[in-house]
């Protein structure tokens, strides 16, 4: 996988599990994988500026097509001169297509062969989306790396449904490729095929056929356990393709990136980790901590004695749990931090340990801490 604004570095590989470390190259700046890649929705992060994002050491974040389409208007964006320049952010950036959105919407939206009907959640406007005005909008909005168009299907379908909206993802992957245009920006297939392993391994397959840099997973933790999510990612691993990033979409958890990386992923996105911030919870190398909870109303020791975050610098759990009791944004804005820079770390540590020839020696270590035994 080689163009002039993007390439792929294969650096390590786990000879035991798959695990691998490697850096993408983009026009915005390289990344080192494995990588967790912040959500920013809107064009933000909730509760984290850009030059906390990069304190942390963010190097790519994520915008999303269907929410800027509706608000304010890619069209806007671009006359802003694009996602970078309106959100004030010079490193990578990914645009999700949507479709996840728009399958979400379930009784707000109608699907057919040709695109997606759906009612805004905003306003109840309609709207028509087909795989080429997605590119349009990706186009517009000017990221780095942009997803294909593609219908996701929930937990419990039968086959046969599983099995029609993998073909359209295949079939609207060859209409986004048509109507992609400019080498500054990479599209990213989509594998489909819901828990079924052979939709999974026949969607892949096309799927990197047609990839040029990358390729996504999506459909999984959309609430499948996670024994079917880690069966299916057995499943593709042997598959998956060698020279380009694998991409691993809505994953967040602690214990799910350890185990996808386990199995040969690279890239993962997810809001959990900002979610449940603002809920008063945080992640920490030892399990949850929920500071909102009356037993650390005098504890004055930080969050994770292991993080170098702004926030377990500087605050104690007692402060935490004052500001989230109190309804202070300051308080969902530090746990944020925090959570995003564990999640962070986690990867930069999981990246040396490939590098080292450690990756199961960490695995096990950090199980030993977080408290669930595998």
């Amino acid at each position: 996988m080689n163009n002039e604004y993007f390439s792929f570095e294969l650096i390590k590989t786990d000879p035991e599990t798959g695990a691998r470390a490697g850096i993408l190259h983009t026009p915005h700046g390289d990344i080192e994988t494995p990588v967790y890649m912040p959500v920013g929705t809107q064009a933000t992060v909730k509760g984290v500026l850009p030059d906390r994002l990069k304190e942390i050491n963010a190097q790519i974040i994520l915008s999303n097509t269907y929410h800027l389409f509706l608000r304010p208007g890619d069209e806007l964006v671009a006359a802003a001169g694009g996602l970078h320049q309106f959100m004030h952010w010079d490193r990578p950036i990914l645009t999700d297509s949507g479709g996840f959105q728009v399958f979400s919407l379930d009784s707000l939206r109608k699907i057919t062969d040709d695109g997606v009907t759906f009612r805004s959640h905003l306003d109840g406007s309609k709207h028509f989306i087909t795989p080429e005005r997605c590119m349009e909008i990706q186009h517009n909005l000017g990221a780095d790396i942009i997803m294909q168009f593609d219908e996701c299907t929930p937990y419990g379908v039968d086959h046969n449904t599983a099995a029609r909206a993998m073909r359209r993802t295949l079939d609207w992957l060859d209409r986004c490729k048509n109507a992609h245009s400019g080498d500054r920006q990479m599209l990213f297939p989509i594998v489909q095929g819901n828990v079924f392993e052979d939709l999974r391994l026949l969607s892949l397959k096309e799927s990197v056929d047609r990839a040029v840099c990358g390729i996504g997973i999506g459909g999984l933790s959309v609430g499948e356990p996670k024994e079917d999510m880690y069966r299916i990612l057995d499943a593709m691993q042997p598959h998956l393709p060698e020279n380009m990033p694998r991409y691993l979409m809505g994953v967040g958890s602690a214990d799910c990136l350890i185990e996808g990386v386990m199995r040969g992923i690279d890239m993962f996105d997810c809001v959990l980790a900002t979610r449940i911030a603002r809920n008063g919870t945080a992640m920490t190398g030892r399990g949850k901590v929920v500071v909102r909870n009356s037993k650390y109303k005098d504890d004055f020791t930080p969050l994770d004695p292991d993080c170098d975050c702004y926030t377990c610098k500087n605050f104690s759990k007692a402060y935490l749990r004052h500001l989230i009791n109190a309804g202070e944004i300051a308080g969902g804005m530090l746990l944020s931090i925090h959570n995003l820079r564990f999640l962070i770390s986690l990867m930069e540590r999981m990246r040396e340990s490939i590098i080292h020839g450690e990756f199961m020696s960490f695995r096990r270590e950090f199980y030993e801490k977080f408290g669930t035994g595998v």
